[in-house]
């Protein structure tokens, strides 16, 4: 069995115990901690949680978070500056670029029900872009069901870090790693 095929197990778990109604939004997130080397093993796999997640009685809608960067950029009215000056876009990724992607996944959010869960692929896209962490509390407000983030990097106790690359961050998910003792 595979590490992702474990930790499919592991997620089916987590997500097949009973959901409370009152969790504050922080509470109703999952954060699936895989080695940044099984992303492309992740990728081919992510039926597998999709059909854990169907097992359990609930919903299921994958945001892939991937293209959000290119999509956002080659919109811009100012690509073709930023192109040629890069430096000039930091600001509109501090702006307007974590507001179109909390946007983007806030509306996959809202339009889920509260026994769906909606999994976030892709945030290792966003690396240099926007910080996962930020992403994650603007939009914990709009969380219905549960919020699945797929989390290429470590989990050291309650510190994340994406991509094993970025000084980590403290959060209260409810973890999904390998590290669990069962695992059938």
């Amino acid at each position: 069995m595979s590490q992702i095929e474990k930790l499919a197990k592991v997620y089916e778990r987590h997500v097949g115990v009973a959901w409370r109604r009152t969790m504050a939004g922080a509470q109703r997130v999952m954060l699936a901690v895989y080695p940044k080397e099984k992303e492309r093993l992740l990728r081919a796999r992510v039926g597998e949680f999709e059909e854990a997640t169907r097992r359990t009685g609930h919903g299921w809608t994958l945001v892939n978070a991937t293209p959000w960067f290119a999509e956002w950029m080659g919109a811009h009215e100012y690509r073709e500056s930023y192109f040629e000056e890069p430096e000039l876009l930091g600001m509109n990724l501090e702006g307007e670029f974590r507001e179109a992607a909390e946007g983007r996944l806030r509306e996959a959010l809202e339009a889920s029900d509260d026994e769906t869960v909606v999994a976030l692929l892709g945030v290792a896209a966003l690396y240099g872009f926007l910080r996962v962490s930020e992403l994650i509390r603007a939009v914990e407000p709009s969380i219905r069901g549960r919020l699945l983030v797929f989390f290429p990097g470590t989990k050291n106790e309650n510190n994340y870090r994406l991509l094993d690359a970025r000084d980590g961050w403290n959060y209260l998910a409810q973890p999904i790693t390998l590290h669990e003792a069962w695992i059938p």
